[in-house]
Protein backbone atom coordinates (compact mmCIF):
# COMPACT_ATOMS: atom_id res chain seq x y z
CA UNK A 1 0.00 0.00 0.00
CA UNK A 2 1.41 3.28 -0.96
CA UNK A 3 1.61 5.78 2.09
CA UNK A 4 1.09 9.39 1.01
CA UNK A 5 3.71 11.83 2.96
CA UNK A 6 1.38 14.20 5.94
CA UNK A 7 0.62 17.43 5.77
CA UNK A 8 3.19 17.84 8.34
CA UNK A 9 5.80 16.08 6.69
CA UNK A 10 5.02 17.89 3.36
CA UNK A 11 5.55 21.23 5.03
CA UNK A 12 8.45 20.29 6.92
CA UNK A 13 10.39 20.24 3.55
CA UNK A 14 9.40 24.06 2.78
CA UNK A 15 12.07 26.06 4.50
CA UNK A 16 10.97 28.47 6.46
CA UNK A 17 11.76 31.56 4.43
CA UNK A 18 9.09 30.60 1.99
CA UNK A 19 6.48 30.00 4.82
CA UNK A 20 7.18 33.36 6.60
CA UNK A 21 6.50 35.11 2.53
CA UNK A 22 3.63 32.59 2.11
CA UNK A 23 2.46 33.97 5.09
CA UNK A 24 3.03 37.81 4.01
CA UNK A 25 1.19 36.74 0.67
CA UNK A 26 -1.87 35.62 2.87
CA UNK A 27 -2.32 38.54 5.11
CA UNK A 28 -1.49 40.75 2.78
CA UNK A 29 -3.92 39.15 0.40
CA UNK A 30 -7.06 39.02 3.36
CA UNK A 31 -6.23 43.04 4.42
CA UNK A 32 -6.47 43.88 0.46
CA UNK A 33 -9.61 42.12 0.33
CA UNK A 34 -11.17 43.80 3.39
CA UNK A 35 -10.00 47.45 1.83
CA UNK A 36 -11.44 46.57 -1.29
CA UNK A 37 -14.89 45.00 0.00
CA UNK A 38 -15.22 48.79 2.26
CA UNK A 39 -13.91 50.49 -0.97
CA UNK A 40 -17.10 48.70 -2.89
CA UNK A 41 -19.87 49.32 -0.23
CA UNK A 42 -18.38 53.82 -0.47
CA UNK A 43 -18.48 53.03 -4.14
CA UNK A 44 -21.66 51.67 -5.02
CA UNK A 45 -23.73 51.67 -2.24
CA UNK A 46 -27.42 53.46 -1.54
CA UNK A 47 -26.43 56.35 0.49
CA UNK A 48 -28.95 57.45 3.24
CA UNK A 49 -28.46 60.44 5.46
CA UNK A 50 -27.83 59.79 9.36
CA UNK A 51 -29.11 62.25 12.24
CA UNK A 52 -26.10 61.22 15.00
CA UNK A 53 -25.38 63.07 17.98
CA UNK A 54 -21.02 62.35 18.91
CA UNK A 55 -20.03 61.19 22.57
CA UNK A 56 -16.51 60.28 23.47
CA UNK A 57 -13.78 62.18 21.20
CA UNK A 58 -10.10 61.00 21.71
CA UNK A 59 -8.45 57.90 21.88
CA UNK A 60 -4.19 58.59 22.18
CA UNK A 61 -3.10 55.68 20.18
CA UNK A 62 -4.89 56.41 17.64
CA UNK A 63 -5.85 59.78 17.23
CA UNK A 64 -9.26 62.09 17.26
CA UNK A 65 -12.43 59.86 16.85
CA UNK A 66 -15.47 60.19 17.63
CA UNK A 67 -18.54 57.61 18.55
CA UNK A 68 -21.94 58.42 17.48
CA UNK A 69 -25.15 57.96 18.30
CA UNK A 70 -27.97 57.97 15.61
CA UNK A 71 -31.50 58.39 15.42
CA UNK A 72 -31.82 55.04 14.60
CA UNK A 73 -30.14 53.39 16.66
CA UNK A 74 -33.02 52.83 19.23
CA UNK A 75 -35.75 51.19 18.05
CA UNK A 76 -39.17 50.35 19.10
CA UNK A 77 -40.56 47.16 17.52
CA UNK A 78 -44.08 47.23 18.56
CA UNK A 79 -43.96 50.71 16.67
CA UNK A 80 -42.26 49.10 14.07
CA UNK A 81 -42.82 46.80 11.17
CA UNK A 82 -41.73 43.03 11.57
CA UNK A 83 -40.35 41.35 14.25
CA UNK A 84 -41.45 41.58 17.93
CA UNK A 85 -39.43 39.91 19.72
CA UNK A 86 -35.67 40.20 19.77
CA UNK A 87 -32.81 38.80 22.00
CA UNK A 88 -29.22 40.39 22.83
CA UNK A 89 -26.36 39.74 19.97
CA UNK A 90 -28.84 38.75 17.52
CA UNK A 91 -28.46 39.64 13.72
CA UNK A 92 -31.25 42.01 13.02
CA UNK A 93 -31.87 44.02 9.97
CA UNK A 94 -33.69 47.38 9.71
CA UNK A 95 -35.50 48.77 6.79
CA UNK A 96 -35.39 52.78 6.53
CA UNK A 97 -36.66 55.80 4.65
CA UNK A 98 -36.05 59.00 3.98
CA UNK A 99 -38.56 60.90 6.20
CA UNK A 100 -40.23 64.42 5.91
CA UNK A 101 -36.58 66.11 6.66
CA UNK A 102 -34.79 63.64 3.89
CA UNK A 103 -32.86 61.97 7.03
CA UNK A 104 -33.32 57.98 7.28
CA UNK A 105 -36.07 56.53 9.68
CA UNK A 106 -36.87 53.26 10.89
CA UNK A 107 -39.86 51.48 9.45
CA UNK A 108 -39.32 47.60 10.69
CA UNK A 109 -37.09 45.80 12.18
CA UNK A 110 -36.05 41.85 11.21
CA UNK A 111 -34.64 38.69 11.51
CA UNK A 112 -34.94 37.79 8.07
CA UNK A 113 -33.85 40.60 5.43
CA UNK A 114 -36.80 42.31 3.92
CA UNK A 115 -36.73 43.99 0.68
CA UNK A 116 -35.81 47.45 0.51
CA UNK A 117 -38.26 50.21 -0.44
CA UNK A 118 -38.02 52.47 -2.92
CA UNK A 119 -35.77 55.68 -1.98
CA UNK A 120 -34.63 53.37 0.99
CA UNK A 121 -32.13 50.66 2.09
CA UNK A 122 -31.96 47.69 4.78
CA UNK A 123 -29.32 47.84 6.99
CA UNK A 124 -27.59 45.07 9.01
CA UNK A 125 -27.22 45.55 12.69
CA UNK A 126 -26.51 43.62 16.25
CA UNK A 127 -28.81 43.77 18.84
CA UNK A 128 -26.65 45.37 21.86
CA UNK A 129 -29.67 45.74 24.73
CA UNK A 130 -33.27 44.46 25.00
CA UNK A 131 -34.22 46.77 27.83
CA UNK A 132 -33.47 50.53 26.51
CA UNK A 133 -35.25 53.08 27.33
CA UNK A 134 -37.69 54.96 24.61
CA UNK A 135 -36.59 57.52 22.69
CA UNK A 136 -39.30 60.91 22.61
CA UNK A 137 -40.60 63.90 20.08
CA UNK A 138 -36.79 65.64 20.72
CA UNK A 139 -35.23 61.76 19.70
CA UNK A 140 -34.05 61.81 23.29
CA UNK A 141 -34.08 58.26 25.23
CA UNK A 142 -36.67 58.88 27.71
CA UNK A 143 -37.31 56.32 30.23
CA UNK A 144 -40.35 57.48 32.06
CA UNK A 145 -41.81 56.19 28.57
CA UNK A 146 -40.66 52.61 29.11
CA UNK A 147 -38.21 50.24 28.21
CA UNK A 148 -39.63 47.79 25.24
CA UNK A 149 -37.03 49.59 22.71
CA UNK A 150 -33.94 47.87 21.77
CA UNK A 151 -30.37 49.35 20.87
CA UNK A 152 -28.65 48.31 17.57
CA UNK A 153 -25.11 48.33 16.39
CA UNK A 154 -24.51 49.23 12.63
CA UNK A 155 -21.11 49.03 12.85
CA UNK A 156 -21.05 52.82 11.95
CA UNK A 157 -20.30 53.63 15.75
CA UNK A 158 -17.14 54.99 15.35
CA UNK A 159 -15.44 57.45 13.06
CA UNK A 160 -11.72 58.29 12.96
CA UNK A 161 -11.82 62.45 11.94
CA UNK A 162 -8.52 64.52 11.22
CA UNK A 163 -6.60 65.10 14.11
CA UNK A 164 -7.40 68.13 16.52
CA UNK A 165 -10.65 68.20 15.18
CA UNK A 166 -12.57 65.39 17.50
CA UNK A 167 -13.36 67.76 20.23
CA UNK A 168 -15.08 70.27 17.77
CA UNK A 169 -17.06 67.58 16.42
CA UNK A 170 -17.81 66.16 19.77
CA UNK A 171 -19.54 69.56 20.69
CA UNK A 172 -21.12 70.25 18.06
CA UNK A 173 -25.15 70.52 18.76
CA UNK A 174 -26.88 67.29 17.75
CA UNK A 175 -28.95 68.65 14.98
CA UNK A 176 -26.00 70.73 12.91
CA UNK A 177 -24.22 66.97 12.81
CA UNK A 178 -25.16 64.60 9.57
CA UNK A 179 -23.76 61.23 8.45
CA UNK A 180 -23.94 59.95 5.38
CA UNK A 181 -23.65 56.40 4.96
CA UNK A 182 -23.47 53.59 2.11
CA UNK A 183 -25.23 50.88 2.37
CA UNK A 184 -24.22 47.46 0.36
CA UNK A 185 -27.10 45.03 -1.19
CA UNK A 186 -25.94 42.87 1.84
CA UNK A 187 -26.63 45.63 4.05
CA UNK A 188 -23.15 46.04 5.30
CA UNK A 189 -22.63 49.80 5.72
CA UNK A 190 -19.91 52.65 6.12
CA UNK A 191 -19.58 56.26 6.58
CA UNK A 192 -19.48 58.17 3.67
CA UNK A 193 -19.27 61.92 4.52
CA UNK A 194 -19.68 63.72 7.65
CA UNK A 195 -21.43 67.04 7.54
CA UNK A 196 -22.39 70.48 10.33
CA UNK A 197 -24.73 72.57 8.92
CA UNK A 198 -24.90 70.92 5.75
CA UNK A 199 -21.50 71.58 4.83
CA UNK A 200 -18.82 69.31 4.04
CA UNK A 201 -16.34 68.27 7.16
CA UNK A 202 -14.75 65.23 6.38
CA UNK A 203 -15.20 62.51 3.56
CA UNK A 204 -13.58 59.32 3.66
CA UNK A 205 -11.36 58.12 0.49
CA UNK A 206 -12.11 55.08 -1.19
CA UNK A 207 -9.49 53.42 -0.11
Amino acid sequence: MIRLPSADALLGRVSPLWRGLAAIVLLCALILAMVESRAGILRSGTEIRLATAPVDPRDLFRGDYVILNYRISTLEPARLDGDKSFERNQTVFVRVAPGADGLAEAKGVYLARPPASAGGAVLEGKVVSTAACAVNANGDQDCNAGRGAIRVAYGLESYFVPEGTGRAIETTERKRLEIVAAVSSSGQAAIKRLLIDGKLVHQEPPY
